[in-house]
C-alpha cells in the first residue's frame, strides 16, 4: 500500500522547487514562485540533484541569480531546482585528520568515504573583538631563519614568497611537523587554483615525509569552477574553526590566495558588475577581509596562517598585492640565489620581514640582534662588488670582520629538516628562539671567527660548531 501525501507536504515540496529560466556559462537564474531561498543556499538541479548551484543575489522578488559549483552539462530552461534550505556544509572533526578533501567535503583521497557525523555551514561570521586575545604573541616555528629574523605572529598572516623549486613544500612540511611537536596542533593545506599533479604530488610528499596523520588538505584546482575555487577558502576555514573552537592551535596554509582573489573577478565578471581598477571586481576588498578576518586569536585556541602569495607581474602596487599585504603581519621570501648557494632554507634575511619584531612584542634583546645580524648582512652584500673585483685582500681589516662574520651567519641560518632526512641523511633540529638568539649573539662578538665555516653550516645550537671542532 502506497503512502498517502497530504496537500500540506505537496505545498511544502513545491515552495522549495524553482525553475531555470537562464543559463550564462556558470550563471544560472532561478525562478521561485513561492518562497526564495536564501542568499548562500545550495541549490541542486539536473538529474539526481547532480548540478550544484549557490545562491549570489537577488533579482527582483521571485527570481535568484546563483553561480554553478558543478559542471553544467545536461541542464536546460525549464529544468527544476531543489533548495536544500541550508548552505553549502563540509565535515569538521577529528575524523579529518589525515584525509584530503574538496569544497563539498568529499574524499578525494580514494580512501573510505566519510559518513555523518558533524558538518558546518561554510559561511560564518568573524569572531567578535571580546573574544579575542588582544595580546600580541610570536608563534615558535623552530626554524631560526624565521624566529630571528620574521617572527610570525600567533592568530596573524604571514605570506609567503618565492617561485618554483626554492624550497616552498619543504618549508610547509617542515611547519607542519614543527606545529605538532612543539604545540600539538594540528595543520590544514588548502590549495586554491592548484594545478591538479601538485595536488597528488603534496600528498605523496607529505605521506612519505610522516606528516599527513595532522593535517587536512583541501583543494578546489585549476580545471574546476571559479565558484569551487572561491569558496574552498571558506570550507578550509571551516573546518579549522572548529579545531580552534576545541582548544586547538591551528596552522592554515593557503597557496594560492591570489587565486582566490582571480576566482572571486571571474565570478563577479560572470554576473555582469562593472569592473573596478585594472579589471578586479568592485568587492575585492570585503571578499578578501571576509575570508581573512576569521584568521584569529580567541582564548580557546588560534589559526596562524601562511598564505603563498603571487605578485602579478611583479607589481606590487597592483590592486591584489595592495589588499593582500594589508592583512599579512610577516613575509618570507626564498631566494633562488641562496638554493644556488646551497643555504637552505632559502630564506632571504634581508627580504623577509615582520611587523611584530619590535621591541615591544619581541623583547629589547631579540630586536638588537636581529637588527644586528641585518646590518652585518647588508654591509657583506654591499662589500660583494669590491671583493668580485679587487678579491678579500683589498678589504680593511674592519671590513673583513663583516665578511667573515656574515658568512658564519649566513650558514648559522642554515638548518636540517626533519621532513629531509630521508634525502639528505642528516638528523632534524627544531631551535628554541633563545637558542637561535644565543647562537647569533655569539656569532656577533666573534666568538667563533677561528671556526671554518662549514662547523656552522646544517647544525642546530650553535655549540655543535664547537663539537665538530673537537671531532
Amino acid at each position: 500500500m502506497k503512502p498517502t501525501i497530504t496537500n500540506q507536504q505537496k505545498d511544502s515540496n513545491l515552495a522549495t522547487q524553482g525553475k531555470v529560466v537562464s543559463i550564462r556559462g556558470s550563471i544560472i537564474d532561478v525562478y521561485f514562485p513561492q518562497v526564495l531561498p536564501k542568499v548562500h543556499d545550495l541549490l541542486k538541479a539536473g538529474n539526481n540533484g547532480k548540478v550544484a548551484l549557490e545562491v549570489v543575489t537577488y533579482i527582483n522578488s521571485e527570481l535568484v541569480r546563483s553561480i554553478a559549483l558543478t559542471p553544467t552539462q545536461g541542464l536546460a530552461r525549464g529544468s527544476v531546482v531543489i533548495n536544500t534550505g541550508h548552505p553549502l556544509q563540509v565535515p569538521v572533526g577529528e575524523r579529518l585528520l589525515g584525509r584530503m578533501f574538496n569544497v563539498f567535503g568529499e574524499t578525494v583521497d580514494r580512501e573510505e568515504h566519510l559518513q555523518g557525523g558533524n558538518w558546518r555551514s561554510i559561511h560564518a561570521h568573524p569572531i567578535s573583538l571580546n573574544d579575542r586575545v588582544t595580546t600580541t604573541e610570536i608563534f615558535q616555528t623552530g626554524i631560526k631563519a624565521i624566529d630571528v629574523l620574521a617572527p610570525l605572529e600567533r592568530g596573524g598572516k604571514a605570506g609567503l614568497f618565492g617561485g618554483a623549486g626554492v624550497g616552498k613544500t619543504v618549508l610547509i612540511t617542515e611547519l607542519i611537523n614543527n606545529m605538532f611537536s612543539r604545540y600539538e596542533g594540528v595543520s590544514i593545506f588548502c590549495g586554491i587554483g592548484e594545478r591538479s599533479r601538485e595536488g597528488e604530488e603534496l600528498y605523496r610528499e607529505m605521506k612519505e615525509a610522516g606528516v599527513l596523520q595532522n593535517t587536512v588538505m583541501i583543494f578546489g584546482q585549476m580545471n574546476e569552477s571559479p565558484g569551487v575555487r572561491f569558496r574552498v577558502g571558506h570550507a578550509a576555514l571551516t573546518m579549522a574553526e572548529y579545531f580552534r573552537d576545541n582548544n586547538k592551535n591551528v596552522l592554515l596554509m593557503i597557496d594560492n590566495i591570489f587565486r582566490f582573489i582571480q576566482a572571486g573577478s571571474e565570478v563577479s565578471g560572470l554576473m555582469g558588475q562593472l569592473p573596478s581598477r585594472v579589471g578586479y571586481q568592485p568587492t575585492l576588498a570585503t571578499e578578501l577581509a571576509e575570508l581573512e578576518e576569521r584568521i584569529c586569536n580567541t582564548k580557546r585556541g588560534s589559526i596562524t596562517s601562511v598564505q603563498a602569495v603571487y605578485v602579478p607581474a611583479d607589481d606590487f602596487t597592483d590592486p591584489a598585492a595592495v589588499h593582500t599585504f594589508s592583512h599579512l603581519s610577516a613575509s618570507i621570501v626564498l631566494s633562488r640565489k641562496r638554493v644556488s648557494q646551497g643555504l637552505y632554507p632559502a630564506i632571504d634575511p634581508l627580504q623577509s620581514a615582520s611587523k611584530i619584531l619590535t621591541p615591544q612584542v619581541v623583547g629589547n634583546r631579540h630586536y638588537q640582534i636581529a637588527q644586528a645580524v641585518r646590518k652585518t648582512l647588508a654591509n657583506y652584500e654591499e662589500l660583494k662588488d669590491i671583493i668580485a673585483m679587487l678579491g678579500l685582500e683589498e678589504l680593511a681589516q674592519s671590513e673583513r670582520k663583516i665578511v667573515y662574520r656574515a658568512r658564519r651567519l649566513e650558514r648559522f641560518l642554515t638548518q636540517p629538516f626533519f621532513t629531509t632526512k630521508q634525502f639528505t641523511g642528516l638528523e632534524g633540529r627544531s631551535l628554541d628562539l633563545e637558542d637561535a638568539l644565543e647562537g647569533c649573539d655569539r656569532i656577533l662578538n666573534d666568538e667563533f671567527s677561528d671556526y671554518p665555516e662549514q662547523y656552522l653550516y646544517m647544525i642546530g645550537k650553535v655549540d655543535e660548531a664547537t663539537k665538530s671542532r673537537n671531532y
